[in-house]
């Protein structure tokens, strides 16, 4: 999956579970559609995630109409 993170064992890639959660699908819906999945496997996905954003620094950028103005 040219280097992003599956669920173990799988080429599931973990953000199109994240995806699916985004949507609005519950972990019932994602395990009918994905059988080799466990409820685990979904929890260790938004796990992942969390891990990932909180390290993560943001820097706001300012507006290209900002910039003309100064």
């Amino acid at each position: 999956m040219v280097g992003k993170p599956v669920i173990r064992g799988t080429r599931i890639p973990v953000a199109l579970i994240l995806k699916m959660l985004g949507q609005g699908m519950v972990t019932e819906e994602i395990l009918r559609e994905y059988p080799r999945l466990e409820r685990g496997d979904i929890e260790a996905a938004i796990t992942y995630a969390a891990r990932m954003i909180e390290h993560e620094d943001v820097f706001l950028l300012p507006l290209q109409s900002e910039l003309v103005a100064a």
